[in-house]
């Protein structure tokens, strides 16, 4: 089922009605700007990644992947009850958490046809109560949610793009710089499974390469591009 959320961006990115849902290629798409296809992807990218594959070949395609940088939880006893409760989640977003999630998507970019934009949102989302509450697990279920507002957003388009994201004291110019994931956890001040992830999809994106190991852990460095030769004057 389709949430407001999703279809309040579509009603962004593609604001012409008719050029929402259409047919490309033998695959639903959620709208179309320009030249490009757009896809918004608040679910795993894991999910429209063989889509995505055939889709670049012949189309540009422009997909928008939601975060949740502030959210606000509303939970009612039923679908159109009375509010149980209502809070702001702790739980906040930020870019790299995008990583979580590009783990099941690496070998499809980066491609020249293929822009992935990272949006930070303010959201609402809405539960309903379980009847029966469970010793494990979740005691309710998201029935929608709701886009509050815009915030950062950040378009990824080459390889270039994903080491931005690295922290500078491990990019140094004109050094070698090695580095493990207990140095981008440090650096990033991010938890070391997520660098871990984050290690992961940018050495399979040819961002960073492996030099060895220290200890149990695998050591890294920043792959650089290789410059040409200086023709004589």
């Amino acid at each position: 089922m389709e949430t407001t959320l999703h279809r309040q961006l579509k009603e962004i990115y593609a604001p012409d009605e008719l050029d929402r849902e259409v047919r490309v290629d033998g695959f639903r798409i959620d709208g179309i700007a320009g030249n490009q296809l757009i896809e918004i992807q608040y679910g795993s990218l894991g999910a429209i990644r063989d889509k995505i594959r055939k889709l670049v070949k012949k189309h540009e395609v422009h997909i928008v992947k939601p975060l949740a940088a502030r959210k606000y939880l509303i939970t009612r006893t039923t679908k159109n009850g009375k509010v149980a409760s209502s809070r702001y989640s702790p739980k906040r977003e930020s870019f790299l958490d995008f990583f979580l999630d590009f783990v099941h998507f690496v070998n499809v970019f980066p491609h020249p046809n293929l822009t992935i934009e990272l949006l930070l949102t303010e959201q609402e989302e809405h539960r309903i109560q379980k009847k029966q509450k469970r010793w494990r697990g979740k005691n309710h279920k998201v029935v929608d949610r709701k886009l509050v507002s815009l915030g950062e957003s950040r378009e990824l388009q080459t390889a270039e793009d994903l080491a931005a994201f690295l922290p500078k004291p491990l990019t140094k110019k004109r050094s070698k710089v090695e580095f493990t994931t207990a140095d981008l956890t440090r650096e990033a001040d991010i938890p070391r499974w997520l660098a871990q992830k984050m290690a992961y999809c940018l050495r399979k994106t040819n961002v960073i390469t492996t030099t060895g190991k220290q200890g149990n852990s695998l050591v890294y460095e920043l792959k650089r591009p290789k410059r040409g030769r200086k023709r004589a004057a």
